[in-house]
């Protein structure tokens, strides 16, 4: 059985950072992208950073700069470093292996 499970989300002020986790079982996780998403209210899910099994990377425009993707395959975890985080980061965040979703960890960032 998949488990995808991710923490380290909080509240933090524009500008601070942030490192999600996500700890990924029952898979084969050096063979799989995995894929950070996050879904603001009202909006609709989008992709914010992936990691590719060879470890090539790739991020949304919106993100660029600022987060940073990155895995330990030994730890069956992937990480999303976030830094200089803006008000409009605000989302629940989602990791995706595999068609296996986590249950989401919230990010506000707030003055």
């Amino acid at each position: 059985q998949v488990q995808v499970v991710e923490s380290g989300g909080g509240l933090v002020h524009p500008g601070g950072s942030l490192r999600l986790s996500c700890a990924a079982s029952g898979i084969l996780f050096s063979f799989y992208a995995m894929e950070w998403y996050r879904q603001a209210p009202g909006a609709q899910r989008e992709l914010v950073a992936s990691i590719a099994p060879g470890g090539g990377t790739n991020y949304a425009d919106s993100v660029k700069g600022r987060f940073t993707i990155s895995r330990d395959i030994a730890k069956r975890t992937v990480y999303l470093q976030m830094n200089s985080l803006k008000p409009e980061d605000t989302a629940v965040y989602y990791c995706y292996v595999n068609k296996n979703w986590g249950q989401g960890t919230q990010v506000t960032v707030s003055s």
